[in-house]
């Protein structure tokens, strides 16, 4: 928490609220990406 206020404070609040959805949601599209690739493997 203590980074997370540092880098507000150096880029601003909206800039690292963004960084923080980002980093959190990367892995949420990784597992979406991997169900997509595995998508026509069970069509077939």
């Amino acid at each position: 928490m203590d980074q997370f206020i540092s880098i507000a404070s150096e880029v601003g609040f909206p800039i690292a609220v963004s960084i923080y959805l980002l980093h959190r949601i990367e892995g949420r599209l990784n597992a979406l990406i991997e169900s997509v690739d595995k998508l026509p493997e069970r069509l077939f």
